[in-house]
């Protein structure tokens, strides 16, 4: 069997030597690189295409979970984290293990010999997060930002920002003084997550933030529109009128 190309993905340097360390130990590993962030992971993982990959999910500026949704192919992943609470059944959503900080030899070995069964059977099967992204997406009661990949760029958009969501087919439009951005998310996801007390849904196609909108402005046969601090008008719905209403009275 050739090796496995292997990638390295945690912030704290005691855990990365660690998990080489363990690795050493096995020849059919080919350690390929090893990162500190999620930043250089998503750069690492686009050039050296990894068969697997050793993914610290608490990591500063973004995510475990947060980097699953920049990747387009993911290799196989076997998480890593201090905090149980973090768990999310990931043994029953496709991630072929979970490993709880400090883990023994014995115990990455374990994981290891999944990894490398699922890869050496399965060669030409995508690796599929979905279910994992899906129960992340549970777990959290607000979002307080959301992170894009905008061509080769990463962006954190502070949910503060947001002037306003529109659905765009299979993605959301998510618009921000300093341009507009793509996310493949619903726009019940975002009506859901995002902070009540400032979005709105105003239509099926837009979600607004309240502090950037400037006034109701009346159009003709008794429609209305909402106007805001770009400028921009956006159709609002009968239903979202009363919403509206209701929310500023």
């Amino acid at each position: 069997m050739e090796k496995i190309n292997t990638l390295i993905i945690d912030d704290e340097k005691l855990a990365r030597e660690i998990t080489k360390r363990y690795l050493a130990k096995h020849e059919n590993i080919n350690i390929v690189g090893e990162c500190q962030n999620g930043f250089e992971a998503v750069k690492a993982i686009a050039e050296l295409k990894p068969d697997l990959i050793f993914l610290d999910i608490q990591m500063p500026k973004i995510n475990g979970f947060e980097l699953l949704e920049l990747i387009d192919e993911p290799p196989a992943i076997i998480f890593s984290t201090a905090f149980d609470q973090y768990a999310l059944k990931a043994f029953e959503v496709n991630a072929i293990d979970y490993l709880l900080k400090p883990f023994s030899q014995e115990r990455f070995d374990a994981a290891l010999e999944k990894a490398i069964s699922r890869i050496s059977y399965a060669l030409n099967e995508q690796n599929d997060y979905s279910a994992l992204k899906e129960n992340y997406d549970e777990e959290i009661e607000y979002l307080n930002r959301i992170v894009v990949k905008k061509g080769s760029d990463i962006v954190i958009i502070n949910v503060e920002k947001i002037l306003y969501l529109e659905a765009q087919d299979d993605y959301v439009s998510i618009v921000t003084e300093n341009g507009k951005f793509l996310k493949q998310k619903t726009m019940k996801y975002y009506e859901e997550k995002l902070p009540q007390e400032n979005f709105i849904r105003i239509h099926r196609s837009n979600i607004i933030n309240l502090n950037f909108m400037k006034k109701i402005e009346p159009m003709k046969k008794d429609n209305y529109a909402a106007v805001m601090q770009n400028n921009e008008l956006l159709q609002i719905s009968r239903s979202g009128y009363q919403k509206l209403k209701a929310f500023l009275e």
